[in-house]
């Protein structure tokens, strides 16, 4: 996964912060994240479904509203419609630097923001909210105890998660004007409503009455025992894992073709090219199927081991399971050992030409004795990759007609 610290202009002139994760490989997918009220794109919730996202294929936009964490501006002279503004000039940012998002998702009111933004996106096929409310107004809730001095002075001072905020009477005119209902019920993208049935800050009922207003196709995700803000860590890696999976139906494109069947036989593997990129592949071994790639340095994505790093972690795994092997053969009762190899090319010298050099370091969890230990490093050095790479072999090449 990568993450970059991006910048933009927002809907009142300031400079907004945000965070683009994104997959190695190619995106699938562009997704813009709206975080909850009085929050950052650096919640708990937002950088861990993010990263989730990103991790399965999805790049994710996520950024500060004005007047929140790093964002310039001033809070007090923003309102749900600034913040409708600002996820538009987000995606616009997106749409001409990358591509624009498919999938917008919202966490709390930021829920509330994107059902009304994205009848704005042409370009939004799915839309998610999580822990949203169904009236814009909820967030009043919030600060109850000062609205009687809002409506009065015009403004008051609260606190907000333990931070204070100015909120003015113009905030509370704007939610009052917002419905979000109708905006659910217009959505012209497939919709999945995830809450948690225990939120006590937006209730349940918030996440029916959204599900009832849609239309099909709409899908609701429980997310069991989470609270409002997801804090636990395994709540938002299962929400990223359904957003990912539900999103493949309405929102992903060009994805990668599927790994192919493995040669018969334990000892054979094949490695085919994906045709994303200069060199990503699939490699196909017995049941296992993974990616294949070059660094970027070299003109590749990174998103998967190079050759000389498969190399290096099959002597590494050969070193590991012989010694095992040979430990439990011998009774011995070792800790889990460890074996780290790392590649490097010798330079050419009087006695030769430059070579292949494979530093191997071993380790296992206790205590051993001398004996042990120099017995062990013994055994690693007959394990069968370090005698196949050690001795010279034969390579027989021939073509194969499709």
């Amino acid at each position: 996964m990568r993450s970059e610290k991006l910048e933009f202009e927002g809907s009142q002139g300031g400079t907004l912060a945000a965070r683009l994760d994104r997959p190695k490989a190619p995106p699938r997918g562009f997704a813009l994240f709206a975080h909850c009220f009085s929050c950052s794109k650096d919640t708990l919730a937002a950088s861990r479904i993010a990263r989730a996202l990103a991790a399965q294929g999805i790049a994710v936009l996520r950024f500060d509203f004005t007047g929140l964490g790093h964002s310039e501006g001033e809070f007090a002279n923003t309102n749900f419609s600034s913040n409708i503004q600002d996820l538009l000039r987000a995606a616009d940012y997106l749409r001409a630097t990358r591509a624009a998002p498919s999938i917008l998702i919202g966490h709390s009111l930021g829920g509330a923001a994107v059902l009304v933004a994205a009848a704005k996106i042409p370009e939004v096929k799915a839309v998610v909210t999580i822990g949203a409310p169904a009236d814009a107004a909820h967030v009043r809730q919030q600060f109850l105890d000062d609205l009687e001095t809002i409506e009065r002075d015009g403004e008051a001072r609260v606190r907000l998660a333990g931070r204070p905020f100015t909120i003015r009477r113009q905030f509370l005119d704007d939610i009052d004007g917002q419905n979000v209902l109708a905006a659910a019920q217009g959505l012209k993208a497939a919709l999945l409503v995830a809450h948690a049935p225990r939120d006590e800050t937006v209730g349940i009922d918030n996440a029916t009455r959204i599900f009832v207003a849609a239309k099909h196709p709409k899908s609701f995700l429980s997310l069991d025992d989470g609270d409002h803000l997801l804090s636990g860590a395994g709540h938002a890696a299962h929400a990223a894992g359904v957003i990912a999976a539900w999103a493949e139906r309405y929102a992903l494109t060009d994805p990668l073709p599927a790994p192919p069947d493995a040669p018969a036989g334990n000892n054979s593997a094949l490695v085919q090219e994906t045709g994303k990129g200069a060199y990503l592949s699939w490699a196909a071994t017995g049941e296992a199927r993974f990616l294949v790639d070059e660094p970027e340095s070299y003109g590749g994505f990174d998103a998967g081991p190079a050759p000389f790093q498969l190399l290096s972690a099959a002597l590494a795994a050969c070193t590991t399971i012989t010694l095992r092997m040979y430990a439990d053969r011998k009774g011995w009762t070792l800790g889990r050992i460890s074996t780290r190899v790392t590649h490097a090319k010798s330079d050419a010298g009087d006695d030769g030409p430059a070579r292949d050099v494979f530093t191997r370091a071993i380790s296992v969890e206790g205590e051993l004795s001398g004996e042990q230990t120099e017995k062990l490093v013994e055994i690693a050095n007959k394990c069968p990759v370090h005698r196949t790479l050690e001795r010279s072999s034969r390579i027989e090449t021939g073509y194969e007609p499709d």
